[in-house]
């Protein structure tokens, strides 16, 4: 689910889908771009999707590129990926301080620390069957 657009300039994702329309290009034509300009082929247009809908923000190296791409300034791009980055930190919840009383311990369900932990499990402590075979004397 995308986050909501707080006031004031704009986000990286909606700037990159904006200028990537207005190029009159698709989200895997502009993944085939960057691949080809950086040298780098493991970008896909699910990358790209997923900096348009702000589940991600592209890193420097591939703010560099895009401006590249899309022919326009880095400092744009940075500045709305700032903006992006510190309206994602807005929208996450604060984690609680500590569990609620009486409510279950951060280990709960987890598999045992110490001596228990290292006992072998049950099947391995039990003696090998010995098969009898038919064409083997016993």
């Amino acid at each position: 689910m995308t986050p909501p657009t707080p006031p004031g300039p704009e986000l990286l994702g909606p700037l990159l889908a904006r200028l990537r329309r207005a190029r009159g290009r698709s989200q895997q034509a502009l993944a085939a771009e960057l691949c080809a300009a950086s040298g780098v082929p493991t970008l896909s247009r699910h990358e790209v999707s997923r900096w348009e809908r702000q589940l991600r923000v592209p890193g420097g190296f591939w703010l560099g590129w895009l401006a590249v791409v899309l022919a326009v300034p880095v400092e744009l791009l940075a500045d709305a990926a700032g903006h992006a980055r510190s309206a994602r930190h807005r929208a996450l919840p604060a984690a609680p301080a500590r569990p609620p009383a009486g409510g279950p311990t951060p280990r709960a369900g987890l598999r045992p620390r110490g001596p228990e932990r290292l006992r072998p499990p049950r099947h391995a402590t039990r003696p090998a069957r010995r098969r009898s075979r038919p064409d083997r004397p016993a």
